[in-house]
């Protein structure tokens, strides 16, 4: 749904947009969840391989946070049988949802970093 600019405030319309935008955010809302879904989005990953490319990230943070993620059906972890278990995380087919909505973000960030740079020099 775009956004509509009318000269009338229609507190029921704002609501609408409003309740699921702020859902988004209180969800991804944090330091870690992103880059994890960042890094994950370039394929599948260890435990160990996730927290040596999130920078400052503890181990009991990323635990934390893959169970979050888990629970709320982005990430799949898999336990494979083997001798020592071998353990991966991916995206889930609704993880990857999140790709257009990360680019976007992305996109935007770049063009406000070029933005402010510009204003400050």
């Amino acid at each position: 749904m775009p956004i509509v600019h009318k000269a009338t405030h229609d507190p029921k319309m704002c609501q609408k947009m409003l309740l699921p935008v702020r859902d988004s955010l209180e969800f991804l809302n944090g330091k870690w969840k992103i880059p994890i879904i960042i890094a994950l989005s370039f394929g599948n990953r260890r435990f160990k391989e996730l927290a040596s490319e999130i920078e400052g990230i503890t181990d009991k943070m990323l635990s934390k946070e893959l169970r979050d993620l888990e629970q709320n059906q982005l990430v799949k972890r898999t336990v494979y049988d083997t001798v020592p278990v071998k353990v991966e995380y991916s995206l889930t087919d609704y993880g990857h949802s999140l790709d257009k909505v990360i680019e976007e973000l992305r996109n935007w960030g770049t063009q406000h970093r070029k933005r402010i740079m510009r204003k400050s020099s």
